[in-house]
């Protein structure tokens, strides 16, 4: 019963704020959409429904399980000392939000993890499905890590169901093509990840992708130096994706499951601020730089 509860919040949660999303981004676009959005959404559609066979097979419970394991084996901190259970719930929520984005930082620095995880970001546009678009192997990759925490610290089963909610609903908002009111994302972005933040990371040019990790809060991103404001050609202008893969490809489902076991030439994307330090100005979206909130 606590299997099938988890579930159902957990799909009604993804369904509620998935449609919201869409409708969002479909009625205030913040960038043109890519040409073939049919065809990619079916093949992120179609990398969520393979991970979502894939967790519930090796992991029936997920990261929920893990925490009702240990808390019926005393094992972990929480299950140790006693603790008010709002303490508990902001201790996970934020632990884990770390956690998620340590992992995010090495898997775009160990070459055999990016290999797994640039299939998420060939993704040729950015749009609510992207938050779907991860391989099967960075699914299994991710569940053991967070359930290895989730046991080490002993999280209380609600907190680390409230955390899942929050980390797939952060993640559809902030790879949504939604256009939120620039004074909206002014106050937002201290705080947490927004669309224009964190499609920076999205960027073909390499020195924006490996900025702005976040999913849910921005802190982590500003307190470890890896914060991007602004993209140089501005959020109209930037292109979306990988060097290499400019191209259709990366929209069909078989060729996006087999990319982490192919071998291509990476090609760096030439970027204005190496090439010409003191052009930035130039060659700057005018509007997106006038309207693009400040760090």
């Amino acid at each position: 019963m606590l299997e099938f509860s988890e579930a159902t919040v957990r799909l009604t949660a993804f369904i509620g704020i998935f449609v919201a999303m869409a409708v969002f981004e479909q009625l205030l676009p913040r960038r043109e959409r890519y040409p073939a959005r049919g065809r990619r959404w079916l093949t992120n559609w179609g990398m969520l429904i393979i991970d979502s066979i894939v967790l519930r097979v090796l992991f029936p419970a997920a990261a929920v399980g893990v925490a009702i394991w240990a808390e019926s084996a005393g094992f972990g901190l929480f299950n140790l000392i006693d603790v008010p259970f709002w303490f508990a719930l902001i201790f996970v929520v934020v632990f884990l939000d770390f956690a998620v984005w340590l992992e995010h930082v090495v898997s775009h620095h160990w070459p055999w993890l990016w290999r797994i995880h640039k299939v998420h970001h060939s993704d040729v546009d950015l749009d609510v499905t992207s938050a779907l678009r991860f391989h099967p192997l960075e699914i299994i990759i991710s569940m053991l890590w967070k359930g290895a925490l989730v046991a080490l610290i002993g999280a209380p089963a609600v907190a680390v169901l409230v955390f899942e909610i929050i980390l797939n609903g952060m993640a559809m908002f902030n790879h949504s093509n939604a256009k939120l009111p620039l004074w909206l994302d002014r106050i937002l972005r201290p705080a947490v990840v927004t669309p224009d933040m964190h499609r920076i990371h999205h960027s073909i040019i390499e020195r924006e992708t490996n900025t702005n990790y976040g999913f849910n809060l921005s802190i982590w991103d500003r307190l470890f130096g890896v914060y991007t404001a602004e993209p140089v050609h501005g959020q109209t202008g930037m292109v979306i994706g990988l060097a290499e893969h400019q191209n259709p490809e990366p929209t069909g489902l078989v060729w996006s499951l087999l990319l982490p076991f192919r071998t291509y030439a990476k090609v760096h994307a030439p970027d204005p601020l190496m090439e010409k330090p003191d052009t930035r100005s130039e060659i700057t979206n005018q509007e997106d730089r006038a309207e693009t909130p400040s760090a």
